[in-house]
């Protein structure tokens, strides 16, 4: 059983949640415009330190249960979000670009009097992550961790295209094909079944949708405005997004700090998943030269 949370703009009214979690866990939905709600998992809310993360295309929440199995015991508050479209979240038609996903983590952070916050965003979450900090001048967030971030350009219009035909005309091949190349290490079928299930949870407009948007919008400009420390997390043997982009992210970005993730492709939050947590851990007591 699941506790619920309503807010309107800024207002919210939990309902049992403390009774029926004892602040250990809660799963609520917090409205970000009128009709459109969006899932929030909150872990530990008690935790002394919090880290909100933002998932990746076209995933949920749940691509970061080997974080949330373990740092919520450390002490941690771990909040996971679905974007618009994605996960448990609603579904509706409009608002994917990068300025309206920003300002839906904005209503979460403000809804959730949330500050001092690690922004963790994976590949097209670090995008919408980088997006936040400098539309909302870094509002509530202290560091920013960006995990093999989309950015500052997503897909070239050729792999772009393909993906959107696939997405539009079949869906489960154009989902097989991300499962295979995302990870370097290997993977039980298993494994990539409820990984492509956890794609599936997506609408199919809203995953051609936010392809667009990474097709035909870029970053660039956003980064010189990044003032947070920022600790730039990219696996060696991406094929998803090219490691060079980790390179030119930390160039561009001040106050930043490139880890390399050797034995990993696109997902070293499963694929180095104990160096990947340590360095979460670490990111709260080290100061970004």
């Amino acid at each position: 059983m699941r506790g619920w949370a309503f807010t309107y703009f800024g207002r919210i009214e939990y309902l049992m949640l403390n009774l029926i979690y004892g602040g250990i866990g809660m799963g609520y939905f917090v409205f970000v415009e009128p009709g459109v709600k969006l899932y929030i998992e909150d872990l530990n809310p008690a935790g002394s330190k919090t880290l909100l993360f933002i998932h990746g295309w076209p995933l949920s929440h749940k691509q970061f249960e080997y974080q949330y199995n373990v740092l919520p015991a450390m002490g941690f508050r771990c909040i996971g979000m679905d974007w618009r479209g994605f996960g448990e979240s609603d579904k509706p038609v409009h608002g994917y670009t990068f300025d309206r996903l920003a300002d839906d983590v904005r209503i979460v952070i403000d809804t959730l009097q949330l500050s001092d916050v690690t922004l963790v965003g994976h590949s097209t979450g670090g995008a919408i992550a980088i997006r936040y900090v400098t539309r909302h001048k870094g509002h509530g967030v202290s560091k920013l961790v960006l995990v093999d971030a989309a950015a500052p350009t997503g897909f070239t219009k050729e792999k772009a295209d393909q993906l959107l035909t696939e997405t539009l005309n079949d869906r489960p091949k154009m989902m097989r094909g991300v499962t295979d190349t995302f990870f370097f290490q290997y993977i039980s079928e298993p494994f990539a079944e409820w990984f492509n299930q956890m794609g599936f949870q997506a609408a199919g407009w809203s995953t051609a949708a936010v392809i667009v948007m990474l097709r035909d919008e870029n970053l660039y400009a956003d980064l010189p405005a990044i003032t947070v420390p920022t600790y730039i997390v990219h696996g060696v043997h991406d094929k998803v997004i090219p490691f060079t982009q980790a390179q030119d992210l930390k160039q561009r970005i001040a106050n930043s700090s490139l880890i390399p993730f050797h034995y990993s492709g696109h997902g070293p939050f499963w694929e180095e998943q104990e160096k990947f947590n340590q360095l979460l851990l670490h990111t709260q007591k080290m100061v970004t030269k």
